[in-house]
């Protein structure tokens, strides 16, 4: 057999194209034909195009209706500040605490902890800080009345602030633990502790050594993250709803009222704000790519000074807010399970004075059918996007294919591209179709975002497997079909089962595209949650976002268990 098909098993027999080959165009497809078809479909309406709705001519009324619309100026303001805002302390939090970490026993323990940091939906999360930081909110209670003298709640807006602090540091906390991820996944790309060594050897303290010898490397390897974290909180709704202003709120959630407007006429306004909204997060994006570059002329005239010891304390205070962050985090969890078992709690009692489960059996007969329809999508998502990411992967390995590093900027183009702006002429699209509204266009929706992280998630592994078990396979007369069965998935079986917990998370969370695409009409807990945020019942908000919670950690916890090597020193 020739070195080549030993390798690869080749992808072309005969003349003829294998199936594999066409899985990688049928990816494409699935998950950027949507983005391609959801922005036309925004951009039509916005220009007074869109007939069903009695749009039959190109104008520009839709544009002067939404510059029209109050507040405007101030949710555009919100959404760049709390967008460049949170990203910006998100990825200081995550370079300090990797720099400080890194080479102590404590980088491992950070590494075994992001998966469930990770795990935490947006908007539980959200739900949790409110619970948190709210005027009657724990923080409260347990500073009072000792501390504040306060014996009722006080009248301070710390939740829902006009300027949308709260929001931007919740958002900071929540992605710092994904900058923090990629960061890590970076780091086995590079000699950093060769880098380390050297930099040690001419006196440089650690945190400034990596700094300024390791971050300058990996950068460009988070680069497209950073992006869409960035991409991510200029538009974010779901925790927007819950813990950003309400008039004006951010840009992305005027858009999402305008969509749900009974009067059919603000669509038109909506397709134009779901555009300007594009426009904001492409703005944000050249406005960081700026910051890249001055950062880069300041490091390295830093670097020309030789300081030794520059970094020290910016990286400390930095890692301080990350521990701070995963406080924040824990906090909001436990906070969410005590709401949801909390029968009675007076403000300012620091506990409540007696639990019971009656909020969960109230709840019960509201939580089964979201609960099943979380569970449903979400499994039939991530197991549909695991199929597809497999067969790419093998089919790269048949085809002998060296898949270039630019190929990725495919992979974050749902990720980029603002949900709101696209998903606005999807759920267009899927109306003019007669689909919107059923389970199968959430689920391809789901299956948009899913499959991405899906990727990102079992890629590098799957690169990393040393194909000489695969050579010796294919030497010993197994068919490549055989090798894929017997051989790789058995070896990949752990990274395999946490890519799939992870796209099981990712649908989980999903909230904006479940509510377009479902028209309002297949709840789940993250639609449910968000809706429930505005009632006023705590106790059935924590339960249905304790919940929420709980799926994802199950998931991560059951891969990690079935993923164990069955005998010890079992590879990988």
């Amino acid at each position: 057999m020739a070195e080549a098909g030993a390798d690869t098993g080749i992808g072309r027999a005969q003349g003829r194209i294998s199936p594999l080959a066409l899985v990688p165009p049928l990816t494409l497809a699935l998950f950027l034909g949507p983005v391609a078809a959801g922005l036309a479909g925004a951009v039509l309406p916005a220009f007074g195009w869109l007939p069903v709705l009695g749009g039959t001519e190109i104008g520009l009324d839709a544009w002067r209706s939404l510059a029209a619309a109050p507040g405007l100026g101030t949710a555009v303001r919100l959404s760049v500040t709390v967008g460049v805002g949170a990203t910006l302390l998100a990825f200081l939090a995550a370079v300090g605490v990797s720099a400080l970490v890194h080479g102590t026993r404590w980088a491992e323990r950070l590494r075994l902890a992001l998966a469930p940091l990770l795990a935490v939906p947006h908007a539980a999360f959200a739900v949790g800080v409110l619970f948190l930081a709210a005027p009657s909110g724990w923080i409260a209670r347990l500073l009072s009345p000792w501390a504040t003298g306060w014996d009722r709640p006080p009248d301070l807006l710390l939740v829902g602030d006009p300027g949308g602090i709260a929001l931007m540091l919740a958002l900071a906390v929540k992605e710092s633990f994904f900058l923090l991820l990629m960061i890590q996944a970076a780091l086995a790309q590079v000699p950093a502790d060769g880098h380390l060594r050297v930099a040690a050897s001419m006196g440089y303290g650690r945190p400034t050594g990596w700094m300024k010898l390791v971050l300058p490397q990996i950068y460009p390897q988070v680069r497209l993250p950073v992006y869409a974290v960035l991409a991510y909180a200029c538009s974010t709704v779901d925790m927007a709803v819950v813990l950003g202003p309400a008039t004006p709120p951010p840009l992305a959630v005027m858009v999402l009222r305008w969509t749900q407007d009974p009067n059919l006429a603000a669509r038109f306004t909506a397709a134009a704000g779901a555009l300007l909204q594009a426009g904001v997060v492409l703005a944000a994006i050249l406005f960081w790519r700026a910051g890249e570059l001055a950062a880069r002329v300041l490091m390295r005239r830093s670097a020309e000074r030789g300081d030794r010891q520059s970094a020290e304390r910016p990286v400390r205070a930095a890692a301080l807010l990350a521990g701070a962050g995963i406080a924040v985090l824990t906090a909001s969890v436990l906070a969410l399970g005590l709401w949801s078992i909390a029968e009675r709690w007076r403000f300012p009692d620091a506990w409540p004075a007696s639990l019971s489960a009656a909020a969960w059996e109230r709840a019960g007969p509201l939580l089964t059918g979201p609960l099943l329809t979380t569970l449903g999508i979400g499994m039939a998502a991530s197991v549909t996007a695991l199929l597809l990411v497999l067969g790419c992967l093998e089919h790269e390995d048949r085809a002998g294919l060296a898949v270039p590093r630019r190929v990725l900027w495919l992979l974050y183009i749902p990720l980029l591209v603002p949900q709101v702006s696209f998903l606005f002429g999807v759920q267009v699209l899927l109306s003019l179709a007669g689909i919107a509204g059923g389970v199968a266009a959430v689920f391809w929706m789901h299956l948009l975002f899913v499959l991405p992280y899906v990727f990102l998630t079992l890629a590098d592994a799957w690169r990393a497997l040393d194909l000489r078990y695969a050579r010796v396979a294919l030497c010993l007369g197994r068919s490549p079909a055989d090798v894929f069965l017997r051989v790789k998935l058995p070896l990949l079986k752990r990274p395999i089962l946490a890519s799939l917990a992870v796209g099981f998370a990712v649908s989980v969370a999903l909230y904006l595209p479940t509510l377009l695409a479902g028209a309002g009409r297949v709840p789940t807990l993250a639609t449910e949650v968000v809706a429930l945020a505005a009632g006023g019942d705590r106790r059935q908000l924590g339960a249905f976002a304790f919940l929420q919670t709980l799926l994802p950690l199950a998931a991560l916890l059951a891969a990690a268990i079935l993923g164990r090597p069955r005998f010890r020193g079992a590879a990988p």
